[in-house]
């Protein structure tokens, strides 16, 4: 039996078989589509998270105190934290507290509760890069700057979300009312996400100061950059030194650069992903088994008819032969043989 005859014998028996081959055909899709369409959102998930972390740069260095020291007589201020960076000009090159706030954010009659409160200095705003610490650009207006901090003014920086829906003409110069308090936009940030209520984009940026006052914070945070991604780890050790002289533990702060960061998340991203692989690889193994059981079934089937076509052929081969035509005497022999009287 050649190629042509397989395959036409294979299309007819599909055709006699349509359920049967209807279900096998959808084993096979839904199996090889869940590998498929999981892997790729696992793929597209790190790619997300990687280009959110690139946009952070190399040289961003985030430090979480969240306790004091035994006696609780120790702690590090914000003054340290400055003074830290004029010390080592050569590995530290800016710092600003970063405080989560709590508070109310109403424009008009409309309020916000899911918009996010920070605390910030005007070193916030990187010059050299033209972005915050946190990847986002300026869009309209300015920046935080020296005397806004210095004199606690109530003035804020908000993200695209708010401009676009707090405000129906250009924000700069209103007042949006923080905790009952008004504070004047004098910047707008870019869109980074995807705009909605919650998102990065839903943002308020106020003087650390102010939100200190407001509260809901937990620990003192900090946003340090080092002067460049060689200079990282070294950065990294001098900050590490400094909390430890002052807390004599380890245990009440944090120190991580953004490459840490980085690798971390792709150490979750990559156990997810095992996750999801495997999930797929069961969706494949019950599609399989699946296929298995409809050939199971086309091969007892097939094996039913052999005893039955063997039956036959042994039934035909017991019956007697027949003579074929020319073999029998015809009417004139046997009249010729015929004894006469």
């Amino acid at each position: 039996m050649n190629f042509t005859q397989s395959f036409k014998l294979a299309i007819k028996s599909l055709l006699l078989s349509k359920m049967r081959a209807l279900l096998t055909m959808l084993g096979i899709i839904i199996g090889v589509a869940a590998v498929i369409i999981i892997t790729s959102l696992g793929n597209g998930m790190q790619n997300y998270m990687n280009a959110q972390f690139e946009q952070l740069g190399s040289n961003l260095i985030q430090v979480m105190v969240y306790g004091r020291g035994e006696g609780g007589t120790r702690d590090v201020s914000t003054e340290d934290m400055y003074a830290l960076v004029e010390k080592y000009p050569q590995y530290l090159s800016g710092v600003t507290p970063y405080v989560s706030a709590t508070a109310k954010v109403r424009q008009g009659t409309e309020d916000f509760d899911r918009t996010s409160i920070y605390g910030v200095s005007e070193a916030f705003y990187r010059a050299d890069t033209q972005k915050t610490m946190q990847g986002s650009s300026l869009e309209n207006g300015r920046v935080l700057r020296y005397i806004d901090v210095e004199r606690h003014q109530n003035v804020c920086v908000i993200g695209s979300y708010l401009a676009e829906n707090a405000f129906r003409t250009d924000p700069l110069g209103q007042t949006i009312s923080v905790s009952g308090v008004p504070y004047m936009v004098v910047g707008v940030l870019a869109e980074s996400g995807d705009s909605t209520e919650g998102s990065v984009d839903d943002v308020i940026y106020i003087p650390y100061a102010n939100a200190q006052r407001l509260g809901g914070g937990y620990g003192d945070m900090y946003l340090m950059t080092s002067t460049d991604r060689d200079t990282a780890s070294a950065a990294k050790g001098i900050i590490e030194n400094r909390l430890f002289k002052t807390y004599q533990s380890s245990d009440y702060y944090m120190v991580m650069t953004s490459a840490e960061m980085m690798d971390a998340m792709d150490s979750m991203l990559n156990t997810l992903m095992m996750i999801l692989i495997l999930i797929a690889a069961i969706s494949l193994l019950v599609g399989g088994i699946g296929i298995m059981n409809i050939m199971l079934v086309s091969v007892t089937e097939r094996t039913r008819e052999v005893p039955n076509a063997g039956t036959a052929a042994a039934s035909s081969s017991l019956r007697p032969a027949l003579p074929p035509p020319s073999a029998v005497p015809s009417a004139s022999y046997w009249a010729s043989s015929w004894p006469t009287c």
